[in-house]
């Protein structure tokens, strides 16, 4: 089964909109965890617009199921993940003006800085991901620079998916498995939601987890937690 990594970073934006900690991030993982979640994933910016460094820290004495990093390598995020040791890490390619990841890693064109910084976090993370597109040359590129899987960015399939889902999930197909034929592993995120994602479960045999943060908070305040991490669960199965 493809395991469902909880992004709990709208939890941090609805919390810091009014100060004070309501919602109580700590119990937020702890209850997707409790709820089924097999994995929390955090995204702390250098604006701590969300996430906040102190948050990521804090977590990481909590959470039982695997802790997934995602950031930019700066120097300060280096340090955070030297001190935090998580299961995964994943890199992207943010600058700190977007909103939400926006594109994928060229993973040719930075391939020097990234076969340096994947060496130096390896020594602090049981595996690292790369954000990237679902292009072959990019792919490529993350198994020479050493990391050990990829995350597709679904943005594209998911803007394409209502107007002609085959050929929103073609190059996805085509992605993961030349990353499978080249040993990495597969991920996948970014707008994945209750109406696509069972597609893209049952078109990618080799994915083995995707992280969903914004749909599945969305949804959460119709469904409820609890029932909203089981209904993504089903569309995993």
């Amino acid at each position: 089964m493809t395991r469902l990594s909880i992004n709990i970073n709208k939890f941090a934006t609805l919390r810091n909109a009014r100060g004070g900690n309501n919602p109580n991030l700590i119990k937020t993982a702890i209850d997707c965890e409790r709820f089924g979640a097999q994995g929390i994933t955090v995204h702390p910016r250098p604006d701590e617009r969300h996430i906040r460094y102190d948050d990521v820290i804090a977590l990481k004495e909590v959470v039982t199921t695997e802790f997934n990093i995602e950031g930019y390598p700066n120097e300060r995020f280096m340090e955070l993940v030297a001190k935090v040791k998580p299961e995964q890490l994943t890199l992207v390619p943010d600058s700190p003006a977007v909103l939400t990841s926006n594109a994928g890693w060229d993973t040719i064109e930075h391939k020097s800085m990234l076969t340096e910084i994947i060496a130096e976090l390896k020594k602090h993370s049981g595996r690292v991901s790369l954000f990237v597109e679902a292009s072959g040359k990019f792919i490529e590129g993350a198994a020479e620079v050493g990391a050990d899987r990829v995350e597709l960015y679904t943005e594209p399939y998911a803007a394409k998916y209502n107007d002609d889902t085959e050929l929103a999930t073609f190059p996805f197909v085509l992605g993961s498995g030349l990353a499978h034929e080249l040993g990495l592993g597969v991920n996948a995120g970014h707008d994945l939601d209750l109406e696509n994602l069972k597609n893209l479960k049952q078109n990618l045999p080799f994915l083995e987890e995707v992280s969903i943060g914004h749909a599945l908070v969305c949804d959460a305040l119709y469904y409820g937690l609890e029932n909203t991490i089981q209904m993504y669960l089903q569309q995993l199965k």
